[in-house]
């Protein structure tokens, strides 16, 4: 996995040993972002809404470090298997801004390269979403298995 620190904009990579189809369909699939988003105790998505299609409203609930946590934005880019990019608003945060992700996915040779790219992130909001290698690395490991 490489980290990559570019001002207001976190950049994760990780290579995932499936198909860009099979990652993608996690990624977008209400039921499938569930069982795979979070670590039980610690932070778990329990409730997932997705209107997919471009301008569509998505929503992701659950418990964050003991704590309810909501986060919701609108679907800007679908591109499937490739490129999937989303507003991003989370509740956890103080005075949240609404940010950009974005996951590019290329494969090659059964191997899939996820890029993810959160733009927009004020330093607070940079500060408060230092999970992105955790939640790839669930990825990972739900659509290897």
């Amino acid at each position: 996995m490489t980290t990559i620190g570019a001002g207001e904009t976190v950049i994760q990579e990780i290579t995932i040993k499936a198909p860009a189809k099979r990652i993608f369909e996690a990624l977008t699939n209400p039921e499938r972002r569930k069982k795979w988003w979070g670590s039980e105790g610690r932070f778990q998505a329990t409730h997932v809404e997705s209107d997919l299609r471009v301008g569509g409203k998505w929503t992701m609930s659950g418990i964050g470090f003991g704590r309810p946590f909501t986060v919701k934005g609108e679907y800007r880019t679908i591109e499937p298997p490739h490129v999937l990019a989303f507003t991003w608003l989370p509740d956890w945060q103080q005075n949240p801004t609404e940010t950009l992700v974005r996951f590019d996915l290329t494969e090659k040779d059964g191997l899939t390269t996820v890029r993810l790219t959160h733009s927009g992130l004020t330093p607070e909001g940079l500060q408060a979403h230092k999970g992105w290698p955790q939640i790839l690395v669930w990825l990972r490991d739900y659509v290897e298995h």
